[in-house]
């Protein structure tokens, strides 16, 4: 007999019968297993019947899927994928319209099985679908389910998207240029043209001659279809060749894509799915990827325009200044200017540029900065160059290295991400939103190497607080870029500090190879300091009603722990005691060596009886019994969950077992938490000003204090 898990115990249905209950052997090959069901309802040509899944995509059952058949699960009994597929290739071609609408309806969720399609597909289906789309013939929603049938047996990868005819990708564009289709239509249209373009070299060309941009920016406005469209720019945008995308992305500067994307998707009165969310994310890395040409061209040296630009520059920062007559006092000067202007190079500023990334982009970005934000620009550049030496902040260096900063942060030049929908809204409120970014992160470079007061010494340190600065407000996902200055100013150096210090202390925080072994380390002197409390805590002693029923005014019952934990004691008493209740008052006694288990909730014996009532359900989370020898046991019924706790974790401390309540758990976290926190300050020396510095407790001296349930 085979083992319990080559077993599946599953329902099989048939139209019109009663449906059978059997046990599947996995062992069995599937053939056999179709032809005793269809011996079950008198059905002959079992090779001519399939088992599908009764709910969900009911997929068929193939002898590589039959694995994932869980017990209970619906099945059904159905034609085979081989006869389907030839049925539903007649039925489409036939001439009743009702019959064709029904087949193609059909077709269209069965296409998803991939059994069923390689089936269908080796009927030479697909290049029968492509003809019924050709002709021209079909409209409405016979034509919708086409369209949906073609789109799910190509999505399988069986045949490749190279074999499609042109007459076919005319038809299709024909669809998405139309003024007015239906939206069911013009979703899967624009759905296959941008497979073909994902799939295809060849079909890109011949797709992006078909379809024109302003007329997938004109979809944009119809909710129900935006996300298709903009998934169709995204796909001609990332597979057109380098020289094309720049002429592409003016082109959609022009029709005004942002502002329509802001004011109709990003601001719409819908949320954003996921599926849009990525979408968006895919054209944000896409415009960005505008960025790297610039990004990774070294500055020539002797290319006078790029010089120029540097000179430029340094006129807006300085203007007004006459040049000197001479030639070395203008050099001089210029080397002065520079050095002022924050270059590593004062006598050749245009080396500072021949780094990749960031190259051009970085000179890109401060000649922006210089002429659109001039009076931001000259008050950085005039502010630092009149403070000491040691602490004037480089502008030039920094805006260099903030660009290379700002290039990893937005990922410039990788290719999206598969699945991601990290999409900045703020990116999408203004045209040169790359460049705007630049000049509010300069600023925020400026105010926090004020904040710590910083050297040159202290560079790699800033750059280092900055990032942080960044990308924590990038990851509230600001609205707009006047929301970004908003998150930036409330993260000043001294809230990174904080939050630093704060995240540091954080349990969750700790995860760290050196962390996690001073946990491990600490781990079993805090269970020990557990230990102790819980068994001070029996030997303290507690009280419990009789009855374990709040609403009856029996008698109580009290019982602790000897202090040398070898014996129980308990008795009743005529009410709650007001303090220490001593020995002598406990009549009765049980050696902790006589104690065989403790048990509890079902397994209690005073529960066994009890109903499924609210209030007994109640009492049995609350239950707990001693059973010891012989054959004996001592019924409790905790009045709390504290003492609940308490109680089961003591008595398995007593009996050397593992304590394992949810109260045990939440104590070894805090204590753990606490003794590494203390541990952590102490190795780094951390100080209070005006106050003696922390002292390290001793495991040993933490007091307990319970707020439990």
């Amino acid at each position: 007999m085979p083992p319990p898990s080559d077993i599946v115990k599953v329902a099989i249905e048939w139209p019109g019968a009663n449906a059978q209950l059997i046990e599947i052997d996995q062992k069995k090959p599937l053939s056999s297993i179709i032809r005793e069901v269809c011996d079950g309802w008198s059905l002959s040509g079992s090779e001519q019947f399939a088992l599908r899944y009764a709910d969900g995509p009911q997929l068929y059952i193939t002898e590589q899927s039959r694995g994932e058949i869980k017990n209970g699960t619906i099945l059904r009994l159905a034609i085979s994928p081989t006869r389907a597929a030839r049925q539903l290739l007649e039925r489409i071609q036939s001439h009743g319209i009702d019959a064709r609408l029904e087949a193609l309806k059909e077709l269209a969720k069965l296409s998803a099985d991939p059994t069923f399609a390689t089936e269908f597909i080796n009927m030479e289906g697909i290049a029968t679908l492509a003809r019924l789309v050709e002709s021209g013939t079909h409209f409405g929603e016979m034509l919708a389910f086409t369209l949906t049938a073609f789109l799910e047996l190509m999505d399988h990868g069986i045949v490749s998207w190279d074999l499609i005819s042109l007459s076919f990708i005319k038809q299709i564009a024909g669809y998405v240029n139309q003024p007015m289709v239906d939206v069911s239509i013009l979703q899967r249209s624009l759905a296959i043209l941008e497979s073909m373009v994902l799939n295809s070299h060849s079909l890109y060309h011949r797709v992006a001659q078909e379809i024109t941009v302003g007329q997938l920016i004109a979809h944009l406005s119809n909710q129900e279809i935006q996300t298709y469209a903009i998934a169709l720019i995204n796909a001609l945008f990332l597979k057109a060749p380098e020289d094309r995308r720049q002429e592409m992305a003016s082109t959609l500067a022009q029709k005004h894509l942002r502002s329509i994307i802001l004011n109709h998707i990003i601001r719409g009165n819908r949320p954003i799915k996921a599926e849009m969310a990525h979408q968006l994310y895919v054209l944000q890395v896409l415009t960005f990827n505008l960025l790297e040409e610039r990004m990774m061209t070294k500055m020539d040296p002797s290319d006078q325009a790029q010089r120029d630009i540097i000179f430029e520059l340094r006129r807006i920062a300085f203007d007004g200044e006459n040049d000197p007559g001479g030639t070395e006092k203008r050099k001089a000067m210029y080397t002065k200017d520079y050095k002022m202007l924050g270059f590593t190079n004062h006598v050749n500023p245009a080396m500072d540029f021949t780094q990749t990334p960031p190259g051009m982009l970085a000179l890109d970005n401060m000649l922006y900065l210089a002429k659109l934000h001039q009076d931001t620009y000259t008050r950085i550049v005039l502010e630092n160059s009149s403070r000491e030496d040691k602490h004037e902040c480089p502008f030039g260096r920094c805006a260099i290295e903030l660009t290379r900063m700002l290039c990893e942060i937005l990922q410039v030049g990788e290719l999206p991400n598969e699945g991601c929908n990290d999409y900045h809204p703020m990116f999408f409120t203004h045209d040169r939103a790359w460049e705007e970014f630049f000049c509010v992160c300069i600023q925020l470079l400026n105010k926090t190497w004020k904040e710590m007061r910083a050297t040159a010494e202290d560079f790699n340190k800033v750059m280092q607080v900055v990032r942080e600065q960044i990308t924590r407000a990038l990851a509230m996902k600001p609205s707009s870029l006047d929301q970004l200055k908003s998150k930036l100013r409330g993260l000043s150096y001294s809230e990174i500090l904080r939050l630093r210090q704060s995240e540091r202390m954080s349990q969750d925080d700790f995860q760290s190879p050196p962390i996690i072994e001073l946990r491990e380390r600490i781990q079993p002197e805090i269970l020990e300091l557990i230990k102790q409390q819980r068994l001070n805590r029996l030997c303290d002693g507690s009280c419990f009603r009789k009855g374990g029923n709040r609403r009856r005014q029996d008698k109580f019952w009290f019982c602790r722990l000897s202090l040398n934990h070898k014996v129980l004691h308990y008795g009743d008493l005529e009410e709650p005691p007001q303090g220490e209740v001593p020995f002598e008052l406990l009549t009765d006694k049980i050696p902790v060596s006589d104690i065989k288990s403790v048990v509890t909730g079902k397994d209690c014996p005073h529960m066994k009886e009890k109903s499924a009532l609210k209030q007994n359900k109640e009492t049995m989370e609350l239950a707990f019994s001693i059973l010891y020898d012989p054959d004996e046991a001592l019924n409790f019924v905790a009045p709390n969950k504290y003492e609940y706790c308490i109680w089961t974790d003591g008595l398995c401390a007593l009996l050397g077992r593992e304590m394992g309540s949810d109260l045990t758990r939440s104590d070894l976290d805090t204590l753990i938490s606490m003794e590494m926190k203390l541990r952590l300050l102490d190795l780094e020396n951390i100080t209070i000003p005006e106050a003696p510095p922390p002292v390290p407790k001793e495991p040993s001296t933490y007091n307990f204090t319970y707020n439990y349930g």
